[in-house]
């Protein structure tokens, strides 16, 4: 009897495990695990220091773990906030100008940035030491290199004109390489990245003069880069927006915990990276992610409206809109307690 009992009490056990092996409840019925919602995510540039916590976050499967699976889709000619207007991915990564420029248009686009990735604009204007560009005074009769933006000029001209300068005297030709390399050529004057620009530059051994832009006009510190998403999944799907959001900042928190270890693991999706220069890079931006903002990703109002009065001003707009048609907060993790 003692045997029989013992026997039964085995078999109990293995069907025991065998249910929760294959997921089948009491009922008999064996539940198949939920399939993974297929998501894009466009970038606005090739894989960098920016996107550092959206590679960890993959790697880690903190997006399986909300259901999602993440298609990381690298750019073709910076249209990232087009495409995900036009469907072709549910979040893209853009920057706050581009975005001003998506809601004031003729033909405005159905997008809206929900988090910013850096919390300050790390951009300004750099030259070579040696050449002596202390002031935009200094400016006239030199020649200065860039992507030839509409936004670009503007910046220039405001920032000429603040100091009693004179724009027209400013050479402004446009180069397919935008790297720092050209200051070391005829080129005078770049608006470069300090994380993704300057720190190479150092370590190639450049002595640079830089100015961060927001020290010129502190309207010009604004949110670059930014993640947008089409306002269809923001208004059909909230949960998916909320999940991706999850997931994307437990990535950008490691990376601002280990930038070492985070960065090691950019480095195997873009391993023609200098690991050494990433690195670097990495240690300056993980200080930059949340800054001194109370949460990951949270944009403020005011900095919307400055960098579009800003633009308003300077005649790259012709319309100022609230702010709140640009951004919202309300699907980053700081408002799943509230």
């Amino acid at each position: 009897m003692r045997n029989y009992m013992k026997k039964i009490l085995l078999f109990t056990i293995v069907l025991g495990i065998l249910f929760v092996q294959t997921g089948c409840g009491k009922n008999g019925r064996c539940e198949q695990p939920e399939p993974l919602t297929k998501v894009k995510l466009i970038l606005d540039y090739l894989p960098n220091t920016n996107h550092t916590g959206i590679y960890v976050a993959k790697d880690k499967g903190y997006y399986e773990a909300e259901g999602i699976d993440l298609e990381i889709i690298e750019p073709v000619g910076g249209i990232s906030n087009a495409l995900v207007a036009t469907g072709k991915g549910e979040f893209g990564i853009s920057y706050q100008e581009e975005v001003t420029f998506a809601k004031t248009g003729t033909e405005k686009l159905p997008i809206k940035a929900i988090a910013t990735l850096i919390q300050h604009n790390t951009s300004g204007l750099a030259s070579i030491a040696e050449k002596n560009i202390k002031t935009p005074k200094d400016f006239e009769g030199k020649t200065y290199a860039g992507w030839g933006s509409p936004a670009e000029a503007a910046v220039l001209k405001a920032i000429m004109k603040s100091a009693g300068a004179d724009f027209s005297k400013l050479n402004m030709v446009a180069i397919d390489s935008m790297g720092y390399n050209a200051l070391s050529g005829g080129v005078d004057l770049m608006w470069l990245f300090w994380a993704w620009d300057v720190i190479p530059a150092q370590s190639a051994g450049m002595n640079l003069d830089f100015t961060f832009l927001s020290d010129y006009d502190s309207r010009l510190d604004y949110y670059t880069p930014i993640i947008v998403a089409n306002e269809k999944v923001i208004a059909k799907k909230p949960k998916l927006v909320k999940a991706f959001l999850r997931a994307t900042q437990k990535g950008y928190e490691d990376a601002i915990a280990d930038p070492d270890g985070s960065v090691e693991v950019l480095e195997k999706y873009v391993d023609t990276y200098d690991l050494h220069l990433l690195k670097k890079s990495q240690e300056y931006l993980s200080k930059k992610y949340i800054d001194d903002s109370p949460h990951w990703g949270e944009m403020k109002p005011e900095i919307w409206e400055g960098y579009m009065d800003f633009m308003k001003e300077n005649g790259l707009i012709e319309e100022i809109v609230p702010a709140q048609m640009c951004f919202t907060n309300e699907f980053l993790p700081y408002n799943d307690s509230k």
